[in-house]
This record gives structure tokens, C-alpha cells and sequence, in this order.
């Protein structure tokens, strides 16, 4: 059945999310495996994006690692370094796809303060015609409930969804749901995939 509604992930869909990277130019390659290695900072992140307040789990992780006090206190301070730049093809599709009138969600791992600050930078953000974000539901992916709530709300039957995510785990758990997905590595080809489902042209999707 053909899709009728397409979902972004945000994070390496929309926009670039590579801590590593900002921290080996901050602190070095070296220090920042280091401190990866002693401090389970995604582990922490992922507490944000399940509804945890952003600035509290961030500085109360940094207390039980003083050596490691500001680094991560940067991981706050700093956030918008962590998460940047945008990815331009993505967006534009993002806005080719409601400019042909296609409905187009959000289904993302991200915090509730930390995506209310997202916003104010890549305004972006608030286009979707529907915005899931995991710490206002409560549940991240790849936890199977999360693309069932997605379903409840939007009514749309899951083989009538076509989803783009960079992680395999996260496509992986939307695929057994019945979700048509597809595994974002570069923009290009997610834009060949919107055209091969004939959501856009080629021309539209600029390939």
C-alpha cells in the first residue's frame, strides 16, 4: 500500500547530532574517550530525552564526576554545538512535502526543555503538521510503544507511514510495527526514497 504521511527523525535526519565530534574539538580526541569511557553521557542524555528536566540531570551528573565537573556541565552550556548544523537538503524536503500538502510528523529522542531551545534556533522545527518528542511522551525509541502511540494519534494504519531515522535499532523495532522505513545516511538518498514512494519529483526534491 502506497504511503500517505512521512515522519522525520531529527537527530543526523535534520539536524547534525555528534557530540564527540564537538568535544574532541573542545578537549581533544584523546580526553574525550577519556571521559566517554568513566562518564555514560548518552545514557544521561537518554534520561532528557525520556522527560527528565534537561539542566538537573545534566549538573547532577557532573556532581558525582568532579573531574569531569565542566566538560559536562558543556554538554548544557554548550548544547547547540552538540546539535548543529542543520542538514539543508533534509529541510527542504521537510518543506517541499506540506508545500504538495503531504502530512509530515516528527517522531523524535529529544528532551522537552532542551527541544523547546532547539526551536528558538532552527525555527524549523515548529513546520511539522505533528510533533512526537519522546520526553513529553515519556518513552524513547527503539521501546516498541512509542510507534504505537504514533499510530493512535494520527489514525494513519503503519503500512500508510514512511520513516526516516539514522539508527538501525530505531528502524528496526518501526519495521516489525509495519512501518515502511527507510535508514538515513545521507540526504541525497532520502530524497531518492520520497521520490521513488512519489511524494515529490526529482525536480521538486532537487536531485
Amino acid at each position: 500500500m502506497t504511503p500517505e504521511a512521512v515522519i522525520f527523525d531529527i537527530g543526523n535526519v535534520l539536524i547534525e547530532w555528534q557530540p564527540e565530534r564537538h568535544y574532541d574539538r573542545w578537549i581533544g580526541e584523546e580526553r574525550r574517550k577519556a571521559m566517554f569511557a568513566e562518564v555514560d553521557l548518552h545514557g544521561m542524555n537518554d534520561r532528557i530525552d525520556s522527560g527528565e528536566n534537561w539542566r538537573d540531570v545534566i549538573y547532577e551528573t557532573a556532581d558525582k564526576y568532579p573531574a569531569w565537573r565542566d566538560e559536562i556541565i558543556g554538554w548544557h552550556a554548550n548544547w547547540i554545538a552538540l546539535a548543529s548544523p542543520v542538514i539543508p537538503l533534509s529541510v527542504h524536503l521537510l518543506r517541499a512535502l506540506r508545500a504538495k500538502g503531504v502530512p509530515v510528523f516528527t517522531l523524535t529522542n529529544f528532551g522537552i526543555e532542551s527541544f523547546d531551545y532547539a526551536e528558538t534556533i532552527y525555527r524549523f522545527l515548529s513546520e511539522f503538521d505533528r510533533r512526537y518528542i519522546s520526553g513529553h511522551m515519556g518513552v524513547i525509541k527503539p521501546d516498541p510503544r512509542i510507534y504505537e502511540m504514533v499510530e493512535q494519534d494520527c489514525g494513519i494504519a503503519p503500512n500508510r507511514l514512511l520513516f526516516a531515522d539514522d539508527r538501525p535499532d530505531n528502524i528496526a523495532a518501526a519495521t516489525l510495527r509495519g512501518w515502511n522505513c527507510h535508514l538515513f545516511e545521507s540526504a541525497e538518498g532520502w530524497a531518492e526514497c520520497l521520490v521513488t514512494n512519489g511524494f515529490l519529483s526529482a525536480e521538486e526534491a532537487r536531485i
